[in-house]
């Protein structure tokens, strides 16, 4: 038995789903399949923060990427709630990075040059104006660093409604239903095996995140692996938080309904989602910290979840060699804020076979190369 669709996407998350409106807008015809209930994977369990910030040196590759996906989200937001009529919690208020250090004043410059030269806009301010702008900092702060043009988005909010859009605007969307590999004849390939049907399609998209590799003949683009995260959400009736908050030990993220969302953790025990003791002391201890009113918070949901990370921690994006086959996978923590960027280009392709932002440096074959230098 065969389906066929125009496109099908492995992977029922944000990412997918995005991918699927933007096609299913496009006029094309898509499938999205997904192993288990869509969206509640990598897409349900991150904080939302969107910020183009690269958080070490790997990830500064990123940045160029990171900043045109911010520059979509107000417009990509504002789609989705208008198909759906669900708000997704869409708050663009700005973080605020806390320094508790002694050598603050210098690790302040550094930040807000690095900042600078990247082309983010980053402001130095001192610990009372910090305390101003969120009375719930800890008095401690030496120093604080505002970047203004942050957001965040309440995640399991906006990956339904986009699941909901793309099925509104005709998107076939298919839970319970994961694909075992890849169907290929010679150099092409003509779509993705299930376990009682093959599912053809002109294009298909691995976006499945941390499960990418586990789809036969997708190891060699995508060697993803899980790199889990566990978090908490805390509810203080009497703490106000409008911003994103950082330290060096945690971020604390603000949601529309009150509640506080902590995290998070990055541990690499295979696809172990179990919340463990000391990953919530860590956290409470260094959300208390951060935010000592948190101490009398009420713990409303521990969870943890699985990110798709790659060897060098970059996304995998774009055509391999099989013609036909495209990938969007392997985000790491970068997941929410890439994906109307990341949809935006796999339609581009997808229709254009060109793309308006330069995703060379993500491409599928720099993994298959590596090893093919490695074994030579």
């Amino acid at each position: 038995m065969t389906k066929k669709f125009d496109t099908i996407i492995a992977g029922g998350g944000l990412i997918g789903g995005a991918i699927a409106l933007e096609l299913a807008l496009a006029g094309t015809r898509v499938g999205v399949f997904d192993r288990g209930e869509p969206g509640r994977e990598a897409s349900w369990a991150g904080a939302g923060i969107l910020s183009p910030a690269p958080e070490n040196a790997a990830a500064i590759p990123l940045v160029p990427i990171a900043k045109a996906s911010m520059a979509l989200y107000p417009e990509f937001v504002s789609r989705v709630e208008e198909i759906t009529g669900q708000d997704v919690g869409f708050r663009t208020k700005g973080t605020l990075d806390a320094l508790f250090s002694r050598d603050a004043a210098r690790e302040l410059s550094t930040h807000v040059a690095l900042q600078h030269g990247w082309g983010l806009r980053a402001e130095a301010i001192s610990a009372e104006e910090a305390r101003e702008l969120e009375p719930a900092l800890n008095p401690d702060l030496e120093a604080a660093v505002l970047r203004p043009d942050e957001a965040s988005v309440d995640n399991r909010s906006l990956t339904q409604a986009v699941l909901e859009a793309a099925r509104k605007s005709g998107a076939e969307i298919f839970p319970g239903r994961g694909t075992q590999g890849l169907w290929r004849d010679g150099n092409r390939c003509l779509g993705l095996l299930a376990e009682e049907e093959r599912i053809s399609a002109e294009w298909t998209i691995v976006a499945a995140g941390c499960f990418s590799a586990n789809i036969a003949g997708v190891d060699v683009y995508a060697p993803v692996r899980p790199a889990k995260g566990q978090m908490l959400s805390l509810r203080a009736e009497e703490l106000k938080i409008e911003r994103v908050l950082w330290s060096d030990k945690i971020y604390l993220v603000p949601r529309n309904d009150g509640r506080i969302l902590a995290g998070a953790t990055v541990e690499y025990v295979g696809f172990d989602k179990k919340v463990t003791a000391g990953a919530v002391e860590k956290l409470l201890a260094a959300a208390i910290e951060l935010a000592p009113g948190l101490a009398g918070a009420r713990v409303e949901e521990t969870w943890a979840g699985l990110r798709p990370d790659s060897p060098d921690h970059l996304p995998i994006l774009g055509p391999a060699d099989l013609d036909g086959l495209l990938f969007a996978t392997g985000h790491f923590r970068s997941g929410i804020l890439l994906a109307p960027i990341t949809a935006r280009l796999i339609r581009e392709w997808v229709t254009q076979q060109r793309v308006s932002v330069d995703w060379e440096r993500f491409r599928p074959l720099r993994f298959a190369e590596a090893r093919k230098e490695t074994t030579a």
